[in-house]
């Protein structure tokens, strides 16, 4: 399980999916698969994009 959170390192981090995490610090989801991670923006209409300032990167 992941424990912190790839973009501002904090704690607050809960599961929202089976592989799909929420960060109550920094307010993005991300997605852990085959330990690469991909991070997104929640907007206003709870849709899914892709986060600029975040490089995929390996666990």
């Amino acid at each position: 399980m992941v424990t912190n959170c790839p973009v501002c390192g904090k704690r607050s981090v809960g599961k929202v999916g089976t592989i799909q995490y929420y960060c109550w610090e920094c307010c993005v989801e991300f997605v852990v698969r085959n330990d690469e991670i991909k991070v997104f923006d929640v907007e206003l209409d709870g849709s899914l994009t892709l986060y600029n300032n975040f490089q995929e990167q390996s666990m």
